[in-house]
């Protein structure tokens, strides 16, 4: 009888993936799991292929906290293709209409005024979003509208840093559940000409910093000059529990957080605040996952570290 082993490498962290153009969000997570033999990986909210930039991949026990990457705010860089509205909203779709582009510096910042601050709004039929259990975009290929409902989102952020002849290139910080596509299609249309996306970045997700990004010819290159994965591509590496560090931090002792770890709720004083926290453990401060905490002080375990015992 042949003994299970599991496939790949106990690797965690989160890589800062500068996603190409014309891959999609899981293409290129399969890309990054394979060069680095993880075992398990995981993305944090999917670039449409069209876009590039920022895609946090998780690889190993960080995959238990992306989600809370995806509550996280974006920064996008986003150019528009004015006098031309697209079924899809962006470049890869086809063109419905087109109209002469025609409108005064104070129309632009009067509208641009419009998708400032907290918003209302009604996600694209070409979204991953779910209806009844099918995402919006395979009931837009066949033709079919669905209901939406408008969603709460903010752009605390709206910058236009260009508009030259039928371009208009804007910087956009917001909210999650934010779509840049919506965003364009709207204000074509408040502008009286259409516009779609050509262009479309993320600069940056929550705080990580944009310096850390790495390309997928970046990672070969290491790849090929490693004797060992570790050498190299490892220390590219966002620590485990990054995509949680600005949530409060709870530090047990190591005896109260083994209960922790048994999944026992424990009581704690002296906690940060109600909510979700980080808990660490002892003097050094190791991650073991994060917890709820309630108003009474009890800490529950929410998603917790395995900790693999090496025969």
């Amino acid at each position: 009888m042949s003994r299970h082993r599991r496939r790949g490498r106990d690797i965690h962290g989160v890589l800062l993936l500068d996603k190409p153009q014309g891959l999609s969000s899981n293409d290129a997570l399969q890309k990054v799991k394979r060069l680095y033999n993880a075992n398990r990986a995981g993305h944090t909210g999917a670039l449409d292929p069209l876009a590039t930039g920022m895609l946090p991949i998780c690889l190993g026990e960080a995959t238990k906290f992306s989600q809370f990457l995806l509550n996280s705010d974006k920064r996008y860089r986003v150019i528009a293709k004015l006098g031309q509205r697209t079924d899809t909203s962006d470049a890869d779709g086809q063109v419905v209409q087109q109209r002469p582009v025609s409108f005064t510096q104070a129309l632009l910042d009067m509208v641009l005024d419009n998708f400032r601050g907290d918003l209302r709004q009604v996600p694209s039929m070409y979204s991953a979003l779910k209806y009844q259990g099918k995402k919006l975009y395979e009931y837009a290929r066949q033709g079919i509208e669905v209901p939406r409902e408008a969603r709460s989102i903010t752009v605390y952020q709206l910058q236009a840093v260009r508009c030259e002849g039928d371009e208009l290139e804007l910087e956009i910080y917001c909210s999650k559940g934010t779509y840049i596509r919506t965003i364009i299609d709207d204000l074509g249309e408040l502008l009286g000409c259409g516009a779609h996306v050509v262009y479309l970045r993320r600069l940056q997700v929550a705080t990580y910093p944009i310096e850390r990004m790495v390309t997928l010819e970046q990672l070969n290159a290491l790849l090929s000059q490693a004797i060992a994965l570790d050498a190299l591509l490892d220390p590219l590496l966002m620590p485990m529990d990054s995509p949680v560090d600005n949530y409060p931090e709870v530090n047990l002792l190591p005896v109260v957080a083994g209960y922790v770890k048994q999944g026992q709720t424990v009581q704690v004083a002296g906690v940060p605040a109600s909510g979700i926290v980080r808990i660490t453990e002892g003097e050094k401060r190791k991650f073991i996952g994060v917890g709820t905490v309630a108003e009474d002080g009890r800490l529950a375990p929410r998603r917790l570290v395995v900790e693999r015992v090496v025969d």
